[in-house]
């Protein structure tokens, strides 16, 4: 619990400017930032494949006449 405590204290310090570090505020935006560019990077994967997958089918499809 103390420790507990003493974190409360340096967090709020961090916020109001009296303690060097990352605010509470500007940590969370960034986190949800993070994870933002991961599904991004997730969803840019999944894209790439499925083109990649439609390109070959295309690729290999009969040529009409």
């Amino acid at each position: 619990m103390p420790q507990t405590l003493l974190d409360w204290v340096k967090k709020s310090e961090i916020n109001t400017g009296k303690r060097a570090g990352v605010p509470t505020e500007i940590a969370e935006r960034m986190k949800a930032l993070e994870r933002e560019v991961r599904e991004l990077r997730q969803g840019n994967e999944i894209l790439r494949k499925a083109s990649a997958y439609f390109a070959q089918a295309e690729f290999d499809r009969p040529l009409r006449k």
